[in-house]
């Protein structure tokens, strides 16, 4: 089955799997968006988790959308999630998708490492997030233009996490940005280059392929209360109030949905 195929369900439903939860952000708010957009396609009707346990939901799924901080899969969930983009099925994966962190050791450094511990699930993503600087306004740059999912999209800035990650290419990178910095708070992240770092990619495995979207960091008032923050004081939304973000956002979910092509033309830049 080539990925360029809608795998339908009876009378065209579409089957979407939304995991949606872990840790230091606002999931109610995200996964209320994401509802949103989803039901805007009236064949597609989605079952929501809150972490990988979705073995039966996965068999049938046409598409897997993730909105994660720091939910690791079990080794057997990892091999249900590289079978799936290998059959064909296709992975929106959003914003901490990539990432296994372990936070501060009481009474030691207040730093966060970030263990490989996503097994097979880190190439298929083609990353595993490393660190980010503190959350401050960036350049996305648009890599390939004349791309569908970016195609009339322009630079634009966003006040988002800038997630510098282990990359596993190849890499079809639609949107870039650039960093040289210290990742503060992290062990690993620190950059000495400015090197583009994908801010939106394709990965194919099999028959299957992965699109990872890095932005989209959103936070309540409430929810760093097991790292001693009762109460931050203020909602942060990151890129979900950017017009740009929510345009790209809509069109993954459509290549998800529908089965758009996502060959890129030729001599374009790729990781």
């Amino acid at each position: 089955m080539s990925s360029s195929d809608v795998v339908a369900g009876p009378g065209g439903r579409l089957d979407v799997v939304l995991v949606c939860g872990g840790q230091w952000h606002d999931f109610d708010y995200a996964r209320r968006m994401l509802l949103n957009l989803l039901g805007n396609e009236p064949r597609a009707r989605t079952r929501v988790f809150e972490d990988y346990a979705i073995e039966k939901a996965l068999e049938r799924a046409d598409l897997l959308v993730t909105y994660t901080c720091n939910n690791r899969p079990d080794p057997e969930q990892q091999l249900q999630l590289v079978k799936f983009v290998e059959r064909g099925g296709r992975w929106l994966a959003l914003h901490g998708s990539n990432s296994a962190i372990d936070p501060p050791t009481p009474g030691g450094p207040r730093v966060f490492r970030t263990p490989r511990e996503l097994g097979p699930v880190a190439q298929v993503l083609g990353s595993q997030f490393l660190g980010h600087p503190p959350i401050a306004p960036y350049l996305v740059e648009v890599t390939q233009p004349h791309h569908p999912l970016v195609a009339g999209v322009q630079a634009f800035e966003v006040a988002d996490e800038l997630y510098v990650s282990e990359l596993h290419p190849p890499l079809d990178v639609l949107l870039h940005t650039t960093h040289s910095g210290p990742s503060r708070g992290f062990v690993e992240g620190d950059t000495t280059d400015d090197q583009p770092r994908p801010v939106l990619y394709l990965k194919r495995s099999g028959d299957g392929e992965v699109c990872y979207f890095t932005l989209g960091h959103c936070r309540g008032r409430y929810d760093m209360q097991d790292l001693g923050v009762d109460d931050l004081g203020v909602e942060d939304r990151g890129g979900w109030v950017i017009p740009e973000f929510v345009t790209v956002l809509g069109r993954c979910l459509d290549w998800g949905l529908h089965g758009h092509s996502t060959a890129a033309p030729a001599g374009v830049m790729a990781v």
